[in-house]
Order: C-alpha cells, then sequence, then structure tokens
C-alpha cells in the first residue's frame, strides 16, 4: 500500500512559521525591526556593564546580555505580531469576537453574537465570568447602541439579581472606544466581584437565554458565518 504522507503537504517548521510571523508584522509595522534591534542592544550593554562591575569581566555579560537580547527581541515580536493581526481584521463582521477568544483566561465568550440587526448586520458579543458579563459592540452607531440596550435589558430579565455587573464596551479608535488590540487587555483587567459558584450560575443562566435568541434569528442569518478569517489573524 502506498504510502500517502509525501502527498500531504508539510507543515512548515517553527523557524519557517517565525519568518513568516516577522515578515508580516514587518509588512504592517515597519517599528518592528528596530524596536527589536534595539531591545538585543540594550539587553547587551546592560549586561556588560553589569558583569564588568561585578566580576570585572565583560565577556560574560556579553553571552548574557545576547540571550537575554533574544528573548526581549522574541517578545516584542510576538506583541507586534499580535497588534498586527488585529489590525488586519479590524472592522471585519466577527473582529471584536476574534479578539475576546484571544483571552486565555477568566472569561467564558460565547461563540456566536447574542445580538444581530437583520438591516446593518451589526451584531453584538457576550462573555461571563467572575467580573461580571461583557457585551461588546463592533462600533458606536446608532444601531449598535440600539443592540447593547436590547441585551441588556435580556440579560437584567434572565439574571433578576442587581449584584451582577454588566459592561458595555464599544470597539474602535474614538472616545469611550476600545481598540480592538486592547480589548482582551480591557476585559482581563476588569475587578472580578463573583465567586466562582455565581459566575457559573450566570453562565447557565445565560446559556439558557441564548437557545431562546438563537431560536429567534431572522431567517438567513446566520451567526456562525459571523467570523473573521482565521488565515487573517495568523498574516497568511
Amino acid at each position: 500500500m502506498a504510502r500517502t504522507d509525501s502527498t500531504q503537504e508539510k507543515k512548515p517548521g517553527r523557524l519557517k512559521q517565525m519568518a513568516e510571523v516577522y515578515r508580516f508584522t514587518q509588512r504592517t509595522d515597519r517599528s518592528t525591526l528596530p524596536l527589536m534591534l534595539a531591545g538585543v542592544a540594550a539587553s547587551i550593554v546592560v549586561a556588560v556593564l553589569l558583569s564588568w562591575w561585578i566580576i570585572d569581566n565583560p565577556w560574560y555579560g556579553l553571552f548574557l546580555g545576547l540571550a537575554v537580547g533574544l528573548l526581549v527581541a522574541m517578545l516584542i515580536l510576538a506583541r507586534k505580531a499580535e497588534r498586527a493581526a488585529f489590525s488586519r481584521i479590524a472592522g471585519q463582521p466577527g473582529a471584536p469576537l476574534a479578539a475576546m477568544q484571544s483571552i486565555r483566561r477568566g472569561w467564558n465568550v460565547h461563540d456566536e453574537p447574542v445580538q444581530i440587526d437583520r438591516r446593518t448586520q451589526k451584531m453584538v458579543y457576550r462573555a461571563s465570568g467572575r467580573a461580571g458579563i461583557a457585551i461588546v459592540a463592533e462600533d458606536s452607531s446608532h444601531t449598535s447602541l440600539q443592540l447593547l440596550d436590547k441585551e441588556t435589558k435580556a440579560i437584567r430579565r434572565v439574571l433578576r439579581h442587581e449584584g451582577v455587573p454588566v459592561h458595555r464596551i464599544l470597539v474602535g479608535d474614538g472616545d469611550g472606544e476600545v481598540p480592538l488590540h486592547k480589548l482582551p487587555s480591557h476585559m482581563t483587567r476588569m475587578k472580578r466581584v463573583l465567586t466562582k459558584d455565581e459566575a457559573a450560575e450566570v453562565s447557565r443562566r445565560l446559556d439558557a437565554l441564548q437557545r431562546s435568541f438563537r431560536q429567534a434569528i431572522p431567517k438567513g442569518v446566520d451567526p456562525y458565518r459571523a467570523r473573521p478569517d482565521r488565515k487573517a489573524m495568523r498574516g497568511r
């Protein structure tokens, strides 16, 4: 029996993936390379000076500074790549959802819109956690504000508990808005006010609300299609 491994496309290696990420990020943000080089240079200078002062031998500092500098450069690249990926999908339907799903812990993000406007296709997304409930609109348009109001009323009707905060977030670059690339950190920094049991109960009640909303979606509108291109997030 012939092997099929050779016919399958091989996954790029780690170095090739890093090179692709760097090329994509540098094209989007020209400050990436200068900042990476500055991070390496600063680490080497600091390490050499410290080793010269402490053990009177700058060579140890040179190698240590180079190792630390490479780590700093990779951290800079990772941060820049994430921001470049978000800038590439900014303005697309589902972009806030992609940003919310990048949060590693602390929030239970619903993987589909919770409110949709049939005419404009504007959408609102929701997450719950120990900080309460976050409902996120794609912009600050009048339609998006109406959707936020509608979702807030639906949440209050289901929860019937005033102690659960509902955070209304508008994505954008204007006053009172949260830039797309800052949305994950903005939500992560929110103060925790609920216990784990309370957060689990809130999530259970919201699941019931979501099932009700799913049944009421206008015909021809599929929230599962309201997502950004994942390849754009990877820079391909």
